[in-house]
């Protein structure tokens, strides 16, 4: 049996939600039929020690966090030399540069992905769909959106995120003992929308003094952010700590997950924090409404709607048997359709249909 050579080209290994997932991936696709490696654009960055831990060999095309011209030319370099069997881009950079590259350099398979909520405008789909073999979203809004751009959807396939139920756990503080805190885990990027859920969290405080709210990213806002953050009524009841890769452990001791996005295609980090039982107040976009049932798992609101979601969050905060039982109802959906299993053997038996299709006969 043939093992097929597969290489994840990412823009670097930092802490977000398709990092996670594409390490997830390589590590849990079945050795006997393919060989995973990652190349980044990048030089090393904050995941580079999980994805070792895991067996995968970590090629840094680039020597800073952010990618330059060198990047590309070590890239173009590496390709004449080498042709992967699945040449498979993840984030806006490779989608864009790894397809040109791969195209020009005739790799047997080029595999796109389109992973959020602005990605089909970022990474130019309307024009460069065609360099690739297949593409990949992860939210069926995302096939809709790259279909109005003119993508065929016989060119795109839906693979909902996974996530591993086993490390995703609920922690054992019953939900009326837990701390009424607020947790949001979203890169600092205008399509998280950070600003509105300040908003709607100064409105929480005027019912709830003693609510806290927990930010935990990084990113280019993140100064601006801080500056409202010391402002009245905020000054004292909001805290920004950085970028985790242990997201499991924030989620173990709040009462309630916000996240406040603008767009977005499958929110990883939902997914993870429904695992871990926490209900949700989350903005009606993108893929949202396929992973969170409306007053099942937790509430939606319209985006930017800071009124709406300040309601929705005090009213879980103030009825924590309610919240506890939203984050058991996600737990049990999470486990059911959204299980770190069936993404990779769908991811599994995707690149083989493609590897076969591509094949001319004999």
């Amino acid at each position: 049996m043939h093992t097929a050579r597969i290489v994840f080209l990412l823009q670097d290994l930092c802490t977000g939600g398709t990092q996670h997932q594409m390490l997830a991936l390589a590590a849990g696709l079945d050795r006997a039929r393919f060989a995973p490696e990652l190349w980044t654009l990048s030089g090393p960055t904050a995941l580079d020690f999980l994805a070792r831990a895991q067996g995968l060999s970590v090629t840094h095309l680039g020597d800073r966090t952010f990618p330059g011209l060198d990047s590309l030319a070590a890239l173009w370099r590496k390709l004449g030399r080498e042709k992967p069997d699945i040449f498979f881009l993840c984030t806006a950079l490779p989608n864009i540069w790894g397809r040109i590259a791969g195209r020009l350099r005739k790799l047997p398979l080029v595999m796109g992905s389109c992973r959020g909520g602005g990605a089909p405008v970022r990474q130019h789909e309307r024009w460069l769909w065609r360099l690739t073999r297949h593409i990949v979203c992860n939210s069926m809004a995302i096939v809709d959106v790259m279909a109005g751009l003119g993508v065929p959807r016989k060119h795109m396939s839906f693979i909902a995120n996974g996530v591993d139920t086993g490390h995703f756990q609920p922690g054992a503080l019953p939900f009326p003992r837990r701390e009424p805190i607020v947790l949001c885990v979203a890169r600092l990027v205008e399509d998280k929308d950070h600003a509105c859920l300040l908003d709607a969290f100064a409105r929480v405080l005027r019912h709830m003094p003693e609510a806290r709210l927990r930010l935990v990213g990084e990113g280019p806002l993140e100064a601006k952010l801080r500056g409202r953050m010391a402002e009245t009524p905020l000054a004292g009841s909001v805290e920004l700590l950085p970028a985790t890769t242990d997201v499991a452990a924030c989620c173990r001791s709040v009462r309630v997950f916000a996240l406040s996005s603008r767009q977005e295609g499958t929110p990883n980090v939902l997914l993870e924090a429904m695992a871990c039982g926490l209900p949700a107040v989350a903005t009606r976009v993108g893929g949202i409404p396929f992973l969170l049932r409306e007053g099942n798992d937790g509430l939606m609101v319209s985006a930017g709607d800071s009124g709406s979601l300040a309601e929705g969050i005090v009213r879980l905060l103030r009825d924590p048997e309610l919240a506890q039982r939203m984050g058991r109802a996600g737990r049990e959906h999470v486990e059911r359709d959204f299980s770190l299993s069936a993404m990779i053997a769908a991811y599994e038996e995707l690149f083989v249909r493609v590897s076969e299709k591509g094949r001319k006969p004999a």
